[in-house]
């Protein structure tokens, strides 16, 4: 006879697993999660929130998983619940690197070159058509150029006043 859903004997069977997967794959995620939120990893409660609601809601699919890797169903929940997140939060992130970012641009780079997803896979996880995401791509690896590009510009400005060359 099968077990109901929430039988203690199912919940024993799955915490080990989901356990060691958390202990193997939290970091990574807790690292995208800041990412995305634009948080600094040493403090970063709103990336831990989202981690948590990602987390909590692979181990309530675990038994379905079924061959289903899952780092792609917590990383896909945490995309999800960003996504969700960042469209009744205005516009531009916190700050770092990616601050000068929007919303999706961040969402599109930080898929493409921090988890190097494909043009496909981010597409499809992000649910925007693959042109959108090469678009938002090129445009957000174009914004953290130029910001880039003024920083040397800026160092070199305070080179020269200080009366030495910049290297």
């Amino acid at each position: 006879m099968r077990q109901p859903r929430g039988a203690p004997g199912a919940e024993r069977g799955r915490a080990p697993e989901f356990e060691s997967f958390v202990a193997g794959a939290a970091g990574r995620l807790l690292h995208l999660a800041a990412l995305l939120t634009g948080e600094p990893p040493q403090a970063a409660p709103r990336a831990l929130r989202l981690l948590t609601a990602a987390l909590a809601a692979a181990y309530a699919d675990w038994p379905r998983l079924r061959g289903e890797d899952p780092y792609d169903r917590a990383r896909r929940e945490l995309v999800v619940r960003y996504a969700r997140y960042a469209a009744w939060r205005s516009g531009r992130g916190r700050g770092g690197v990616l601050g000068p970012l929007g919303r999706q641009e961040r969402l599109v780079l930080v898929l493409r070159l921090y988890e190097g997803a494909g043009e496909e896979q981010t597409a499809a996880l992000t649910g925007l058509p693959p042109e959108r995401v090469r678009a938002l791509c090129a445009r957000g690896v174009a914004v953290l150029r130029s910001g880039a590009r003024a920083a040397r510009q800026g160092d070199l400005a305070r080179a020269a006043a200080d009366g030495r060359t910049a290297r």
